[in-house]
């Protein structure tokens, strides 16, 4: 790799690191593309070199936040002894803890539908999205089945349960024993 293009990607580094934590600290709207310039100290050319706007860099960050949970969710999973049903809840488990997180509540669960737009919810294109994680569980549990309906439905408790959670940290361990039970009432029946 020449030096020009590592240079590029440490800039495209810095550039999305400091604009997940502006964004996480200040929400989309009220952070400035001159503001991100100046976390990641470099210059506005570099940002435009790098991004078309303020929203592809969100786009970036919100990458990079599903992306560092997707690895998470599958380490977590993989690490798992037991079945598909135990995997599938420790994967649910690492989702929960994530949203504890400040940056997992406002980049991903608040900001990004918000500025992304609910229709990316709708398809499995994207390769970090812990969807995909769900969609393989659901196949391995119910073979022969379509897994994608059941997936979305699965997500969708799942999101909700993250924004529950991320709202009142106390409701944590109910989230998850309820959702614990939804799976057991799905796959063990």
């Amino acid at each position: 790799m020449s030096r020009k293009v590592e240079q590029g990607e440490v800039t495209r580094a810095a550039l999305v690191d400091a604009a997940v934590a502006l964004f996480t600290e200040k929400g989309y709207a009220d952070t400035s593309t001159a503001e991100i310039v100046r976390r990641a100290d470099v210059t506005r050319g570099a940002l435009y070199h790098h991004f078309a706007d303020k929203e592809e860099l969100f786009r970036a960050a919100h990458e990079a936040v599903e992306k560092d949970i997707f690895e998470r969710v599958r380490t977590a999973a993989e690490k798992t002894e037991g079945g598909a049903v135990e995997r599938l809840k420790a994967g649910v488990d690492a989702f929960l803890d994530s949203c504890l997180e400040p940056v997992v509540r406002r980049v991903l669960l608040t900001e990004g539908p918000l500025v992304l737009g609910w229709e990316r919810s709708l398809t499995f294109d994207n390769p970090y999205c812990s969807r995909r994680l769900l969609r393989a569980a659901v196949g391995e549990l119910r073979p022969g089945e379509e897994p994608e309906p059941l997936a979305h439905l699965l997500y969708g408790a799942l999101l909700q349960a993250g924004l529950v959670v991320a709202a009142d940290r106390e409701r944590r361990a109910v989230m998850g024993r309820s959702l614990s039970d939804l799976i057991d009432t799905l796959f063990e029946g």
